[in-house]
C-alpha cells in the first residue's frame, strides 16, 4: 500500500471543508496532504493507520493530525462481505494552515493554536469531555454556511488547543528534536534506537549511552516515557514492522529480523499484543488497499 499524496483544499476548491461521509466502508486510500484534518468516527470499528501507529478505532473515535501525516482508516473485514446493512459514518474536516496568514501566528493570542498545530504533526487522539463537547459542534459545523464555518472552526481549535484530553498517537521519537529534547539526557537514547533498533541492544548498552546505571536508567526512562524501555523498543520495532508491511514487499521472516526480532513466533506474538493483529493478517488488509 503506497502512500497517495494529495492535496485536498485544491480538489474541493475551498481552504475549509466539512464533510460527512456515510459509506458501506471507509474507502480513502493510505494518503497524506498538507492541510490539517478533524476527524470524527460517527459509527463503525476497524484500525486506523496514522503515520506508523496502528491502533482499533470504533465509534466516538476522534483524531487531529497535522500537516503530511500519511493515515487511513480501515474497516473490520465484515463491512466488506455486504452483510448486516453496516455503515461507515464519520465528519471530516479538512483546513490548510495558511488560511490564517502568517501575521496571525506572530499573535501572542494564537501561541496556543499554533502550538496544538506542531503537536499535531504526530496525531492527536482526542477523548473525554473534549471528544463530547467536540462532537456536538461537529454535528453543528456540518449544517453551517459561508464565515459561520470559519468561527465553528475558530471554536473547536481554541477548546483542543486548551485540552488536557489529547494524547499523541505516533511515539515521540518521531517529532523533531526541539531545544529541550535536545537537553534531555535521553535524547541521545531516542536517537540511537531510532537508528539500531534491529540490533540486540542490551541494558547495560543503552544505560551509558544515557550515562547513567542500568537501574537509574530504567527509572528515569519510566519516568520520563510512561513505560519501560523494554515496551518502548518493542513499539519501535513494531511500528518499524508496519511501514515494511505496507510499503515493501518483503516477507514476515526478513521484516521480523529487519526489525530485530530473534524468532518468528516472538515477532508475530508482540505484534499481536501491540496491534490487535497478526503480521499475516495486517498486510492482507493493508493490501485491499
Amino acid at each position: 500500500m503506497k502512500i497517495e499524496k494529495t492535496k485536498i483544499t485544491s480538489y474541493l476548491n475551498s481552504s475549509i471543508s466539512v464533510i460527512s461521509r456515510e459509506e458501506p466502508f471507509f474507502q480513502s486510500p493510505f494518503h497524506s496532504h498538507p492541510e490539517l484534518e478533524l476527524v470524527y468516527i460517527k459509527e463503525s470499528y476497524g484500525k486506523r493507520i496514522v503515520g506508523n501507529s496502528v491502533a482499533p478505532f470504533e465509534s466516538g473515535d476522534m483524531v487531529f493530525l497535522g500537516s503530511d501525516i500519511p493515515h487511513v482508516w480501515l474497516n473490520d473485514e465484515m463491512y466488506y462481505q455486504d452483510i448486516n446493512n453496516l455503515k461507515a459514518k464519520a465528519i471530516v474536516v479538512y483546513f490548510n494552515k495558511e488560511l490564517f496568514g502568517p501575521a496571525f501566528y506572530e499573535m501572542k493570542e494564537a501561541q496556543k493554536i499554533n502550538a496544538l498545530f506542531n503537536r499535531g504533526i504526530r496525531g492527536l487522539s482526542i477523548s473525554g469531555k473534549t471528544n463530547k463537547q467536540i462532537a456536538k459542534k461537529l454535528e453543528k459545523l456540518v449544517h453551517k454556511k459561508n464565515f459561520e464555518i470559519i468561527i465553528g472552526l475558530f471554536e473547536i481549535l481554541s477548546i483542543l488547543s486548551e485540552s488536557t484530553d489529547l494524547t499523541f498517537v505516533n511515539n515521540e521519537a518521531y517529532s523533531p528534536l526541539n531545544d529541550q529534547t535536545k537537553n534531555d539526557r535521553l535524547s541521545d537514547v531516542f536517537i540511537y534506537v531510532q537508528e539500531n533498533y534491529k540490533e540486540d541492544i542490551s541494558l547495560v548498552e543503552i544505560a551509558k549511552i544515557a550515562n547513567l546505571t542500568p537501574t537509574s536508567f530504567c527509572r528515569t526512562f519510566k519516568l520520563k516515557a510512561k513505560k519501560s524501555f523494554v515496551e518502548y523498543l518493542n513499539e519501535i520495532r513494531v511500528e518499524k514492522a508496519c511501514k515494511f508491511l505496507i510499503e515493501t514487499d518483503m516477507g514476515m521472516s526478513e521484516v521480523a529480523y529487519d526489525c530485530g526480532f530473534k524468532t518468528a513466533s516472538n515477532f508475530n506474538r508482540i505484534f499481536k499484543k501491540l496491534t490487535g493483529t497478526t503480521p499475516k493478517e495486517y498486510k492482507k488488509n493493508a493490501e485491499n488497499y
